[in-house]
């Protein structure tokens, strides 16, 4: 196949998706203009050298790195005479081969039916121009209108599906939630290494681990204990990327959404990516459209053993706030829990309780959501300062019968 590209960068990154699908790129050609044809996306003199392209190396199919109207799309094919896709559908292929939950397909054929759907109002304009009187129907319209009638069932039973399980996602929202174990989301562009950080952490080898773009479309969420015994959800997410088509971010609205449920996000990048501080920006783009800007977030840096020392030592001098790792092969680890565990302090609180010595089993059912910070023993009983959420607090104080005094995290 052969692929024109907007940018060195962007069309780098079509090339890394259509691997993905097993296509192959024999050719890639560059368009210079300020802004793409109307009609046809390229200018006629590129068209005509795409065509020999074509004609010499035996293309099966062009891709357009942007997303093209119906119009040009339609131009094209006819122009070039082979089938032309644009970046959407790339992406989109991509996305329904890795799709492996109930979920996830729907989710693909939903954003798939909603990329189409104004192809073929385009298309059905087109065509009733062709009747060339007011009111006449051009060939080939009443079959487009049934087509037409057929996608917009087809999405409406597709969200019908997604919101029965967007509650049960909620059902087990609640649940985590109410189970007083705070969530970490790992977020990031895509081929970041989430997938290998979360089994690492979890030290779960069946989660896949790829080094393909968009292996994980589904949220994944593990247990993981932190240096002060207590366990917290990590859960993955689906990667970013640049310009994502509004039929996926539409189509995967719920899933992105699990994002905004998390007492801290780790924005996990790429260290060995040249472009690494871009992405960093759409991802931080992404979560800003997601409304998701004042969870507390930590950037951490991945893939350290691909990197010099002296390129570590500059971005480390650049981002001192940000933890430097190697999921891959456990570097840096116990530092990142360290920290994930004193950001989430920052949003817990510290009770004293007076407990009767019989009693102290009974915090041994919250050991993993709480810290013990002090334990005394007292003429009247055991006082023990206990740091949690506030919400873990307050249900030891049901159950051990209230507490001495609060402080702040």
């Amino acid at each position: 196949m052969l692929t024109i590209e907007n940018s060195e960068t962007s069309c780098e990154e079509l090339v890394n998706l259509l691997a993905n699908i097993g296509a192959e790129v024999v050719e890639l050609i560059e368009q210079k203009r300020e802004f793409p044809d109307s009609r046809f996306y390229l200018g006629r003199g590129k068209i005509e050298s795409v065509a020999e392209k074509i004609a010499h190396l035996g293309i099966d199919y062009v891709v357009v790195d942007s997303e093209l109207t119906p119009v040009q799309a339609k131009n094209l094919e006819k122009l070039l005479k082979v089938p032309v896709r644009d970046r959407t559908q790339v992406i989109l292929d991509v996305f329904a081969k890795h799709a492996t939950t109930k979920e996830g397909k729907i989710q693909v054929e939903l954003a798939r039916l909603q990329y189409e759907l104004p192809r073929l109002v385009g298309e059905g304009k087109s065509l009733s121009r062709l009747g060339g009187r007011v009111g006449t129907r051009g060939p080939g319209e009443p079959k487009l209108e049934e087509r037409r009638r057929r996608i917009h069932q087809r999405i409406a039973e597709l969200r019908k599906e997604l919101q029965e399980l967007r509650k049960n996602r909620e059902q087990q929202r609640k649940l985590r939630l109410d189970s007083g174990l705070a969530t970490v989301s790992i977020v990031g562009y895509t081929n970041a290494g989430k997938s290998c950080l979360l089994a690492t952490l979890s030290s779960d080898r069946s989660i896949t681990v790829s080094g393909k773009l968009f292996s994980t479309l589904a949220p994944v969420v593990r247990r993981v204990k932190l240096p002060d015994g207590r366990i917290v959800l990590f859960k993955d997410t689906v990667g970013f990327i640049r310009r994502v088509p509004h039929s996926i971010i539409e189509a995967f609205k719920s899933t992105l959404e699990e994002i905004l449920y998390s007492d801290l996000i780790i924005l996990l990048a790429d260290v060995s990516d040249p472009e690494v501080i871009q992405k960093v920006n759409v991802a931080i783009d992404v979560l800003s459209e997601l409304q998701a800007e004042k969870i507390p977030r930590l950037l951490v840096f991945n893939k350290i053993d691909l990197l010099s020392k002296e390129n570590l030592e500059r971005l480390s001098d650049a981002y001192p706030s940000a933890i430097f790792i190697s999921a891959l092969k456990g570097e840096g680890i116990d530092l990142l829990l360290e920290e994930v565990s004193r950001l989430l302090g920052k949003s817990e609180a510290e009770r004293e309780f007076i407990i009767d010595a019989k009693r102290l089993h009974l915090l041994e059912k919250y050991r993993e959501k709480i810290t013990i910070k002090r334990s005394i023993f007292t003429d009247e009983g055991v006082v023990v300062r206990i740091r949690a959420r506030e919400g873990m607090l307050k249900k030891l104080a049901t159950l051990l019968g209230g507490g001495m005094e609060t402080c702040e995290g």
